[in-house]
């Protein structure tokens, strides 16, 4: 790590100290993670040092990496710190891991890697090492590493403690970044006390007058690194007392003045390695000797090196502290460093990335050659999975451009693959700017659609549902017809999500149906589902029916056709679907798509009755949508919770999470959302024993003039509204609802109607019809339907006790009851076991005998 430590930095800091053992000496398997945050100068590298030192007695591995404010733009460089000890046992990973890390890291030409797979290489790397030892990783100024490493450390972060690794990372205050804003446990380094200050001045500035030492200590405000540093500058001038400058210019100007003293050819080496991207020395001197013209060589550094700012092993060359560095850049001009940047650029031959880089930081204004050899770096930066990086390069190669259009088209462009991974912060800020371009008519479609597929604000809006139609048609005409399905897939889901109305969604088929060519088109039946999942479920129930699904092992296509499977209502079959999406997805290490899989599994799984599947999909929604920046399937996910926990007997405590989301789904007009909570809210009236107010609330879904009315999501809710209806004898009412729902059923083959109207059908009969509706329904295969089965199985059973046949009434009774009891259904496993008991009652010996 790019620091010196000075153990008078330490003084005064046993409670941290006390914090840092702590976790260092903690049991031997668990894992833990710290965020150090304090300004610069504060001690947290001094920190940090002292904790790897302790760890490697106690026969740690101690990993380390330092972010350098000059480096963030070479791609893994904080990734490539972090595993070069462990780089050995890279073989020992998953080909398909150890490919990505090796193609990250520049040793391997593989195919493009994900971000996430290259995140998951890098937690096992350190988890083999865990096998034999423990593991430290420390990373001081996180805030500048470079952001893939930054998002990987905050990925190992997560898993730290499963996997049994202690991960400490220091960052300064105010500096936001995906480890910083995780909550991971903080230490706030603070200040010194006065007595620490006292004596840290004391060793350093024993000429010091008392009233000097008291101005000192004053304008350190307990800072070690100020303590230690502005006495050096006390002299003449008083350069460092300006009362309006923050203590971090007032140390750059301590050290600047420090550097002011030296010979020019010391100046100059300082110069080059504070504005290279590299700390290597060879390359510095070389540099340094373009820059000067004239041979240099090590003894150059020599003042600087005695002064205590830098130091050498002889093969690098590091700054004492960054504000060393920046002190070095606050005493050159302009066009000093931009010729040391130059130079650098001039020696760089043998590596074209940096080489531009640094030629683009050399020059000021515009320069349409150096943007094109920016723009080009961007193929080996998305080629190592460096999104990122090829991000930024095209950004500056924006600026560098004269001509608008290539401003705006660089610009959308970087947009583009920033969307890819789910930055909707980098996405916003990149097409304000391209907006102010020149933008060719695809751009300004490509704009429109990537504001809207980020735009979690889902509310009912006819007039968007317009203009992203119109949007599509331009693509069309355009020849992009691939935009134009993002754009329909994209409009297709707010139809979803709200009532846009019967015109808007007419717009949204007619565009799709107007399609060149697309028909056969995956995301063209998903947009059609999704738009009109009842009416136009057939034709896309077909479509699915031609292909040959179980050929299809791209998972991008395994979730757009498990997406389909549920829009039509066909929830085996996309449970099937998504759950080899999911797979192929952690074997690439595809994070950022799994919550889309997750959110849908989540409701699948609820309804088909694996809710121990379920509960495992919430879980990790919760966390990969946080970690990937996609808060909308934080919000669906809180809706489906209370559903599982209505069904689970916790009924009080799905009522009071149900509301937030349930008021959300009111303001926004979303009736998708509102429709769900109808079903949570009947079913926690159900669990609370009071069906008429169960019932009042489910048949709400039913009414399509009821801003909760959504069709498709109705299906779900039959079976509760049948079940809630004969509870509290509204069943007139609700065999009106289910005539309703017949002639829907015949319009659609949606197996979850089907599903629940046979549960309905048969609770509803009348008695002379009833057990052939239970028998017809008994008899279909609903191997996986276990949760409507087990109540169909119920409600017969009760039935069968009713028409004073114990016997058969026990055997579908308790097979009800192993599921029920199976699955936490606290409402449904207390209704069967009251009907058993009052069996047992009234025939003990017979009901003895069946009971086993």
């Amino acid at each position: 790590m790019e620091r010196q430590v000075n153990a008078r930095q330490l003084l005064g800091r046993e409670r941290e100290l006390a914090v840092l053992r702590g976790l260092i000496e903690a049991e031997e398997g668990e894992g833990s993670v710290l965020l150090v945050t304090g300004e610069p100068g504060i001690g947290k590298s001094a920190l940090l040092a002292e904790a790897g030192t302790r760890a490697a007695i106690l026969n740690y591995c101690v990993l380390t990496a330092a972010g350098v404010e000059s480096e963030m733009h070479l791609p893994f460089g904080g990734l490539q710190q972090l595993t070069r000890p462990l780089m050995g046992n890279i073989g020992s990973l998953p080909r398909t891991q150890s490919e990505a890390l090796s193609t990250a890291l520049g040793l391997f030409d593989g195919p493009r890697p994900d971000i996430f797979l290259i995140a998951e290489a890098a937690l096992n790397l350190l988890t083999l090492e865990r096998q034999h030892r423990r593991v430290l990783a420390v990373a001081d100024d996180v805030q500048w590493l470079d952001p893939q490493s930054h998002q990987i450390l905050t990925f190992v972060a997560h898993r730290s403690a499963g996997a049994g690794l202690r991960i400490i990372g220091a960052a300064r205050t105010d500096h936001p970044g995906p480890f910083v804003d995780a909550a991971f446990p903080r230490l706030e380094v603070v200040g010194v006390d006065g007595d620490t200050a006292d004596a840290i001045v004391q060793s350093t500035a024993r000429d010091l007058t008392p009233a000097d030492r008291r101005r000192v200590r004053h304008q350190a405000r307990g800072n070690p690194l100020a303590l230690l540093e502005l006495p050096a500058g006390w002299g003449e001038g008083q350069a460092t007392e300006e009362p309006t400058a923050t203590l971090s210019t007032r140390l750059e100007q301590a050290f600047a003045g420090r550097i002011s003293q030296f010979p020019a050819e010391t100046k100059d080496a300082l110069l080059v390695a504070a504005t290279d991207s590299s700390s290597e020395l060879e390359e510095i001197l070389s540099a340094t000797a373009v820059f000067r013209v004239a041979p240099t060589n090590a003894a150059a550094f020599a003042p600087a090196v005695e002064a205590g700012l830098v130091q050498t092993d002889g093969s690098t060359i590091t700054f004492r502290h960054p504000l060393v560095r920046s002190g070095v850049l606050q005493t050159e001009t302009v066009a000093r460093r931009q010729g040391a940047h130059q130079a650098l650029a001039d020696v760089l031959e043998s590596d074209p990335f940096r080489r531009t880089l640094h030629r683009a930081q050399s020059i000021v204004g515009p320069d349409d050659q150096i943007a094109d050899e920016l723009e080009a770096t961007v193929s080996e930066s998305l080629d190592r999975g460096a999104v990122m990086s090829a991000v930024s390069s095209l950004e500056r190669s924006a600026r560098l451009s004269s001509r608008s259009a290539d401003r705006g088209r660089r610009l959308v462009r970087a947009a583009v693959y920033a969307f890819e991974i789910g930055r909707a912060d980098v996405v916003e800020h990149l097409v304000r700017e391209a907006e102010l371009t020149e933008l060719d008519t695809i751009d300004v479609v490509r704009v429109e659609w990537l504001r809207q597929s980020l735009n979690d604000d889902v509310r009912a809006d006819p007039e968007l549902m317009m203009r992203l139609c119109a949007s599509a048609r331009r693509a069309v005409d355009a020849g992009d017809v691939d935009l134009a399905l993002n754009i329909l897939i994209a409009t297709a889901l707010r139809c979803w999500w709200a009532d846009v109305g019967a015109d808007a969604q007419k717009e949204v088929l007619d565009t799709l149906d107007a399609l060149p060519f697309a028909h056969d088109d995956p995301r063209y039946n998903a947009a059609l589902g999704l738009a009109e999942p009842v009416r136009r479920g057939a034709d896309v129930m077909a479509h699915l029916s031609g292909v040959d699904l179980d050929a299809v092992t791209d998972a991008d296509l395994l979730r757009t056709y498990g997406m389909t499977a549920y829009a039509i209502g066909d929830s085996v079959l996309a449970t099937d679907l998504l759950d080899r999406a999911e797979q192929a997805l952690r074997e690439k290490g595809r994070l950022g798509l799994l919550p889309v899989v997750l959110a849908l599994q989540f409701h699948i799984r609820l309804d088909l009755g694996d809710w121990t599947g379920s509960a495992a999909a919430s879980q990790e929604v919760d966390r990969v949508a946080v970690e990937t920046g996609q808060s909308l399937f934080a919000f669906n996910n809180v809706l489906v919770l209370s559903r599982a926990l209505a069904m689970r007997g916790e009924w009080e405590a799905a009522l009071e999470l149900v509301v937030g989301a349930e008021n959300d789904a009111v303001r926004l007009r979303l009736n998708d959302a509102l429709c769900l909570s109808y079903q949570t809210r009947g079913a926690a009236l159900l669990s609370g024993d009071q069906p008429a107010e169960a019932f009042a609330c489910l048949k709400r879904q039913f009414d399509p003039g009821d801003p909760g009315y959504h069709l498709r999501e109705s299906f779900a809710g039959v079976a509760l509204m049948a079940e809630a209806a004969v509870d509290c004898g509204r069943i007139d009412e609700a065999r009106e609802i289910l005539a309703a729902l017949e002639s829907v059923a015949r319009a659609t083959p949606a197996p979850i109607l089907q599903v629940n109207l046979m549960y309905a059908r048969a609770v509803l009969a009348a008695p002379h019809e009833a057990e052939a509706s239970y028998r017809t329904a008994l008899e279909q295969d609903l191997s996986r339907w276990p949760w409507v089965r087990a109540r169909i199985c119920l409600e017969y059973g009760r039935w069968l006790w009713r028409a004073a046949r114990p016997v058969e009434a026990v055997q579908h009774l308790t097979a009800a009851d192993d599921v029920f009891r199976t699955m936490g259904a606290t409402r449904w496993t207390r209704r069967a076991q009251r009907a058993l008991h009052e069996i047992a009652a009234s025939s003990p010996h017979q009901a003895a005998r069946e009971l086993g």
